[in-house]
């Protein structure tokens, strides 16, 4: 397990891909990837699951965390709470009402694209 940007990297070359040639396919500049690659910037949300999506992999696995771990995926999705998803609290520990369907459809995203990661035995 590495670093995003040493993810990133080992998956681009794995596939045999320039950096210009997955930013195109990403639709961000090569000097953005580069710096996700080096660590210098971190992607956005929807970025980070767009390069998930493109290398048939989970977030997790880009962050380099176990997998193997309990998971936002045993419980319900209108039950997650941030530490289902080991992410800091941001809004002061409490989400935004305007933001709750947000998140709930990213999960049932989620796990529409990846029915294997639902109710996995931890």
């Amino acid at each position: 397990m590495g670093t995003l940007g040493q993810n990133i990297s080992a998956l681009r070359k794995k596939r045999g891909l320039s950096q210009a040639q997955l930013a195109e396919k990403l639709d961000i500049g090569t000097s953005t990837l580069g710096m996700y690659e080096t660590n210098k910037r971190e992607p956005s949300y929807e970025t980070l699951l767009n390069i998930a999506n493109f290398f048939n992999t989970s977030v997790d696995e880009l962050l380099g965390r176990n997998t193997n771990t309990k998971s936002a995926s045993t419980r319900s999705d209108t039950a997650l709470t941030w530490s289902d998803l080991d992410m800091p609290m941001p809004y002061g520990g409490k989400l935004p009402e305007e933001l709750k369907d947000t998140y709930v459809d990213l999960a049932k995203s989620y796990f529409k694209r990846h029915p294997e990661m639902l109710n996995r035995d931890e």
